[in-house]
């Protein structure tokens, strides 16, 4: 009997649920498929830095599944208030508490294997497709196989069953608690809706609207974060959230007893009404919605910054097929000669020298102008602190001395590269500097001497070059100084250069070759990749910079563009997925219980709309009451969350195109996140006013 029972209610849970089950299916192909890319071992054979896409991966799981754990026992506990006066009747027939909790917990556990089976289906299509768009984006050509893996399915199981057993326990011991009183009274609780203190209460609109313009002050113009700052302003804009709701609540029960113009307007009072309660009972439920939309936002709007990188600056970073840093300066390259002309089809090769004379007049002035920097390296007159910048090597930014070149050599290297080139007078020099740097620069040199041999030969500013120069501790960090070749040759070489432009696309593991020169494991990165000269010492001060850029900053001796940008790629894709994966679920998560909230009150608001329908108002009425019901319940978390997350994300986007050199507008990476989780959203909601209607109309 009990079987046949559990049974039948599923059917009618899946029926009524149809929802959430989908949103569950959906949460677990989408667990199955990244953590695919955990256990995938062909992606381990390609990246020696797999672990850094398991780690951001699993990290994300574990948000994950802390929000599916709530999205669980919210229904869970929701189904349980939903059909308390069932669970009653049965207590009353003689069942015991004992009894029906294991119904309740066998209809659940049906409920979600047949969810979790359904999932692993979809999540096999889908681990394909994840896969496919993984390959592409690091260059690589992927062709369809399945990859059967029995860790993946354990860790997607365990997770997924684990929420599910957590809750279930959770609502197990609530069973134990109640009466049959409380069960047949608990389905009304949500009808009582005490207003008391809203005249007091409503100012907290006001003064939410007040904290938030706050909070976009404090973003845009303060300047010394730190991680107590930041939980102090994420702190405040969470109980931002949550007052909001208070007081917009109170704000309309304030204007309904005002009897103000806009209620007896159409159907606004009964709108106003459902709304206001729907407020009251769900103001917590809706601040953490919205905190949802908001995160899943931002982590949307971060991954796009990171893919538009990958796309517009990856190829900008390595012009040269090949380049080879040595701080030895009777360096021939004979080894890397070698390897160039045994594994691959050199067009061009070209080697040449960088020159300094002992001065640090432009480094001067970008440690203590330069926003990455701030007041780090200034002494109380604006000066810079050299002892202070030695003494930290200047974060790796810059050489002691400022990086010159042959005019000669420079225009070798514009050659290779397709650019013209540049003519200079006896005392002129060129700057080679990253576009990046001069936006924000300007035209500093004309608060600057820069001379050669002695007072009386002040160079003068010919023009300023941004063109891509591989200036990440090659050519220079973040600059080069061009002057004849007679000037150049008076300097002291600072180190020497090999650059090499290749017929073909460089072969895969011509870059571990080159770095295979090196032996000392402390001279190599934690990818494999050689970071310093095998003559230099690891104290001198002359080891490779990589200049300002943050966020994103590689510094290498040997450089295979073909080679280093599926890696870097990758890389990038593990701050990528994990953030696509997470926003995903959140939104999913999320827009569910709008969905289920809605379909569980619409049989219970169909006397209601039965009563508007029997005073005068046609189907038409009633379907523009239910979509402007409906709208306003979504409507308001995802754009109080929108409003949140645009100003976080435009200084976020700013902030990044500002540390990184990318182009695109600081509003667009928000924009385009928005529109594609509205996507998502307006699928939840046209599915939810189809279903609301249905129910409405059923039986009328």
């Amino acid at each position: 009997m009990f079987a046949k029972l559990a049974y039948r209610n599923v059917k009618r849970s899946a029926r009524d649920y149809v929802i959430y089950i989908f949103t569950m299916m959906l949460v677990t192909a989408v667990m199955f498929a990244f953590h695919s890319l955990l256990f995938s071992e062909d992606v381990q054979k390609m990246f020696e830095s797999v672990t850094l896409i398991q780690v951001m991966i699993g990290l994300g799981t574990f948000f994950v599944v802390l929000i599916i754990a709530w999205l669980i026992n919210y229904m869970v506990q929701f189904m349980l208030k939903k059909r308390s006066r069932e669970f009653g009747i049965y207590l009353l027939i003689g069942m015991t508490k004992r009894q029906i909790s294991r119904l309740y917990l066998r209809e659940n556990l049906l409920l979600g294997a047949g969810a979790f089976c359904g999932g692993l289906a979809l999540g096999m299509l889908m681990e394909q497709m994840l896969m496919a768009v993984f390959y592409t984006m690091v260059q690589l050509e992927y062709r369809i196989h399945l990859e059967w893996n029995r860790e993946c399915l354990l860790l997607t199981a365990s997770c997924y069953g684990g929420c599910y057993l957590l809750a279930l326990l959770r609502c197990r011991r609530r069973f134990r608690r109640m009466n049959i009183r409380a069960l047949l009274n608990s389905k009304d609780q949500n009808e009582e809706v005490k207003e008391s203190h809203e005249k007091a209460k409503q100012w907290l609109l006001p003064l939410s609207i007040l904290f938030l313009l706050a909070f976009v002050f404090f973003l845009f113009f303060y300047k010394n974060w730190n991680e107590g700052v930041v939980l102090a302003f994420l702190t405040g804009l969470v109980l931002t959230i949550y007052i909001f709701y208070t007081g917009l609540a109170a704000c309309i029960i304030c204007y309904i007893r005002k009897k103000g113009r806009a209620v007896y307007h159409r159907q606004n009072l009964f709108l106003m009404r459902q709304f206001s309660s729907k407020l009251k009972t769900m103001r917590f439920t809706l601040g953490t919605l919205t905190s949802l939309f908001t995160l899943a936002l931002l982590g949307c709007a971060s991954a796009l910054m990171f893919d538009n990188y990958q796309h517009e600056m990856l190829a900008k970073k390595w012009p040269f097929d090949v380049q080879v840093y040595s701080g030895d300066l009777r360096d021939t390259f004979a080894p890397e000669r070698k390897i160039l002309d045994k594994q691959a089809s050199v067009r061009e090769l070209y080697t040449y020298t960088v020159y300094q004379n002992r001065t640090n007049v432009i480094n001067s002035w970008l440690y203590t102008h330069l926003s990455t920097f701030g007041d780090m390296y200034q002494k109380k007159d604006g000066t810079a602190d050299w002892e202070k910048i030695l003494a930290d090597g200047g974060e790796g930014s810059y050489y002691p001395y400022d990086t010159w070149m042959a005019l000669s050599d420079y225009n070798h290297l514009r050659q290779m590269l397709g650019y013209q080139p540049v003519e200079l007078g006896e005392h002129d020099y060129a700057l080679q500097i990253k576009e990046r740097v001069w936006k924000e620069a300007g035209d500093f040199f004309t608060s600057l001497q820069l001379q050669v041999n002695g007072p009386d030969a002040v160079l003068e500013l010919a023009g300023v070059y941004t063109e891509p120069f591989s200036q990440d501790g090659h050519n220079g960090a973040d600059y080069l100084i061009i002057v004849p070749d007679k000037l150049a040759f008076q300097m002291e070489p600072y180190y020497k250069e090999l650059a090499a432009m290749l017929k073909e696309r460089a072969p895969d593991g011509l870059q571990k070759l080159l770095d295979g020169l090196q032996k000392d494991g402390d001279r190599l990165s934690y990818l494999g990749h050689a970071i310093d000269d095998p003559q230099a010492d690891l104290s001198d001060q002359t080891k490779m910079c990589f200049g300002s850029d943050q966020i994103i900053s590689y510094v290498a001796k040997n450089l295979v563009g073909a080679n280093l940008i599926p890696e870097v790629r990758f890389m990038l894709c593990s701050l990528i997925f994990p953030l696509f994966y997470m926003g995903l679920v959140f939104v999913c998560v999320a827009l569910t219980v709008l969905c289920v909230q809605q379909l569980s009150d619409s049989s219970r608001y169909r006397f209601r709309y039965q009563v508007l329908h029997q005073i005068g108002l046609g189907k038409q009425e009633i379907s523009g009451v239910v979509f402007c019901q409906l709208a306003a319940f979504y409507l308001c978390p995802i754009l109080f969350a929108a409003l949140i997350s645009g100003m976080i994300s435009v200084w976020l986007g700013w902030n990044f195109n500002r540390l990184t050199g990318a182009h695109m507008a600081a509003g667009a990476y928000f924009g385009m996140s928005f529109g594609a989780f509205f996507g998502v959203y307006a699928i939840y909601f046209v599915l939810t006013y189809l279903g609301f209607l249905r129910n409405v109309n059923d039986g009328s």
